[in-house]
C-alpha cells in the first residue's frame, strides 16, 4: 500500500507542477494570435493604399492620352491651319495636376504631342508622347 500511496502522491505532485508550468500559456497563445492577426490587417491596409495609388496613376495616364488624342484630332480636322496648333509647355491644370501640353512638328506632316503631369505628393513628372502623320489630301 505504501508503494501505491507513493505512486499516487508522485502523480498528484506531477499534475500540480505541470499545471503551474502551464499557467499563462493560454494568454501567450492569445497574444501571439493577436500579433499575427494585426500583421495581416496591416498588410491589407498597405495593399489597399498601393491599389489606390495605382488607380490614380492609371487615371492620370488615361486623361493624358485623351488630351493628346484630342489635340491630334483638332490638328487633323483643321489641317490647313495645323501650324497654329504648335505650342510649348501650355498649362492644362484643369485637366491634369501640374499638367502641360507641348505640340511640335519634327518633320513635314509629322506632329508630336507631349503631355506631362506631376501627381500630388510625387516628385517625379510623368509624360505621354503621341506621334501622328497628318497629310492633307487635295481633291482632283
Amino acid at each position: 500500500m505504501n508503494n501505491r500511496a507513493n505512486f499516487l502522491n508522485k502523480r498528484l505532485c506531477t499534475n500540480v507542477s505541470s499545471a503551474k508550468a502551464q499557467q499563462g500559456l493560454m494568454l501567450l497563445e492569445a497574444l501571439i494570435a493577436i500579433v499575427i492577426f494585426s500583421m495581416g490587417i496591416l498588410a491589407l491596409v498597405g495593399l489597399q493604399a498601393s491599389m489606390l495609388s495605382n488607380t490614380s496613376n492609371a487615371k492620370y495616364r488615361a486623361d493624358a492620352s485623351y488630351v493628346a488624342q484630342q489635340r491630334i484630332g483638332q490638328i487633323w480636322a483643321d489641317s490647313d491651319n495645323a501650324i497654329n496648333y504648335l505650342e510649348n509647355q501650355t498649362a492644362i491644370p484643369t485637366l491634369l495636376p501640374n499638367g502641360k501640353r507641348t505640340v511640335t512638328q519634327p518633320d513635314l506632316n509629322q506632329f508630336q504631342v507631349t503631355v506631362t503631369w506631376q501627381a500630388p505628393g510625387e516628385t517625379e513628372a510623368h509624360n505621354v508622347v503621341m506621334n501622328a502623320s497628318i497629310v492633307k489630301v487635295v481633291p482632283n
